[in-house]
């Protein structure tokens, strides 16, 4: 009978270096450039999360911006309509994922065609039957709607427009997916026509999906746990928890023991953790998304990195503690600040509401250097944000 093999003890420091190669942020330019640095970041990632806030760039171009220092917004809008390498669907939010695991959410958009789904679950036949007619003729956007009778919300970010409803329902099924963006106004397009398909590929199994969520955690993420291969997706835990003990079984997957962690359980493949972490250089300093893949888990980013982000968008101004919409600033492999910044576009400049300084960078000794290099940052960050 074999035994479950001795946890391989792992440092903050050492767990950390090794989610920032997994995240590419150890490099300066670890994808390269244009469309394709797009479409290989995202393969990389696994998803890359969109967000509609707009107080600076919106979340999607940030994140690729972390990791692509010559992003433009075109790359990103090439890989989408013209490549079509990427493709919006649902992870644990809605996100750009790469287009090679299109088989992976065809379950998900089956399941939507039989139940529906519970946020449109007001959507009437008919209209449905009239968002499909006018995409059948070519591709369109919301605006393109003008005849519809608008009805009360049933909750406040839902749209007013029949229309609307009936096309973010047809998305999740399938039937249309996301063409294009302009800001946040979507074209729709057929699915199939799209992608020149004829017909849509053959849907994943579920055992090819829970070893797609595992190996999309161990490359993005280095060292994985259940809550981080399967976030916000608990009714997969059982399921990769089996495939993990078969992998671990076969000497494939390392159990880890990260300092802190208590009885949580972690794992690595021997291959990251015979490489290690290596020290990050402190002239890398990336002003991240809240939404980034290193921040949006919120206990797996204070147990690694011992920063708890705060979103507070949603909180009282009085109550604030970083800021309306603070950016966590990564120097090296190490969390040293929390930036509230905003962009205002009519006067061509970014406008820092609050400077907070977290973990090491509240240490004097040599902030006034680390304050230089954040700037310097800022700089460009500043340039990204105002182009056009």
């Amino acid at each position: 009978m074999s035994r479950t093999p001795k946890p391989h003890p792992l440092t903050t420091t050492q767990a950390r270096q090794i989610w920032l190669h997994a995240q590419r942020l150890d490099e300066r330019t670890p994808f390269g450039e244009g469309a394709k640095a797009v479409a290989d970041a995202v393969a990389h990632l696994g998803y890359v999360q969109i967000d509609t806030i707009n107080v600076i760039e919106r979340c999607h171009h940030h994140i690729l911006f972390s990791r692509i220092p010559s992003y433009r917004r075109a790359d990103l809008r090439h890989a989408q309509s013209v490549d079509r390498s990427v493709f919006e669907y649902w992870t644990h939010a809605l996100s750009y994922v790469p287009t090679g695991d299109f088989r992976m959410f065809l379950p998900a958009m089956r399941e939507h065609q039989r139940e529906g789904h519970k946020w449109f679950a007001s959507v009437q036949p008919a209209d449905m039957r009239k968002v499909m007619r006018l995409v059948r003729a070519g591709p369109l956007t919301i605006r393109d709607i003008e005849d519809d009778v608008l009805t009360e919300k049933e909750h406040l970010w839902q749209s007013r427009k029949p229309s609307k409803r009936a096309l973010q329902l047809a998305f999740y099924t399938g039937a249309v997916t996301i063409s294009e963006r302009q800001g946040m106004l979507k074209t729709y397009e057929l699915m199939t026509r799209h992608f020149g398909w004829d017909k849509l590929p053959r849907p994943a199994s579920a055992k090819e999906i829970t070893t797609y969520l595992l190996e999309r955690a161990l490359r993005s993420q280095g060292v994985v746990s259940l809550d981080s291969i399967c976030h916000l997706d608990a009714p997969r835990k059982k399921a990769v928890a089996g495939l993990i003990a078969s992998r671990v079984r076969r000497g494939e997957l390392v159990p880890v023991a990260i300092d802190g962690a208590g009885k949580q359980e972690h794992w690595a493949v021997p291959a990251a953790l015979e490489a290690g972490g290596e020290a990050v250089s402190p002239d890398l300093v990336h002003i991240l998304s809240p939404f980034d893949p290193l921040i949006i888990q919120r206990k797996r980013t204070n147990l690694i990195f011992g920063y708890n982000h705060l979103f507070e968008a949603y909180v009282p101004k009085a109550k604030r503690k970083l800021g309306y919409f603070a950016l966590p600033v990564l120097v090296g492999d190490e969390i040293v600040a929390a930036l509230d910044l905003k962009t205002d576009r009519q006067a061509k400049k970014l406008l820092m509401q609050k400077w907070t300084w977290i973990g090491q960078g509240k240490k004097t000794a040599g902030r006034k250097e680390l304050k230089q290099r954040i700037e310097e940052e800022l700089d460009r960050f500043e340039r990204f944000q105002l182009a056009e």
